[in-house]
């Protein structure tokens, strides 16, 4: 399957979840889940450290949403990633976009084995998306 059948496969969905949500707006992990919401796509904010992110809640795991996601986008440390993706395993999780720096050798190999459409080594979901950093 090419990059860009993948990257269709992966936004062909209302629903994601990004796993390193930040409230802070200058770091990429609140760049990716404005993005989402710049596209009208509803996106859950995912991370343990923080109560809210741009107004709406975040959750501490995958395992914590309210409902089942399209995908998920992961901005955290490749080791971080690691744990991610045997979540979204468990969970079901069939699309994994790893923002450039979350990569993980690991994190790929296990869900590739596990048939999930995995996205890594350089595309940026800013990018594809059309990001604008003023809204």
């Amino acid at each position: 399957m090419s990059l860009n059948d993948q990257i269709n496969d992966f936004l062909n969905g209302n629903d994601f979840a990004v796993a390193g949500a930040s409230p802070r707006r200058r770091k990429y992990g609140n760049k990716v889940l404005r993005c989402y919401l710049q596209n009208n796509l509803n996106a859950y904010p995912v991370n343990p450290n923080t109560e809210t992110v741009e107004g709406l809640i975040s959750y501490p795991d995958l395992k914590s949403l309210p409902e089942p996601v399209h995908g998920i986008s992961i901005i955290t440390p490749s080791k971080t990633t690691e744990q991610i993706v045997e979540d979204a395993i468990e969970i079901g999780v069939q699309h994994i976009w790893m923002q450039p720096g979350a990569e993980s050798r690991t994190a790929i190999d296990r869900a590739e084995e596990n048939g999930i459409n995995v996205i890594a080594g350089g595309a940026c979901l800013l990018v594809v998306l059309g990001y604008r950093e003023n809204d």
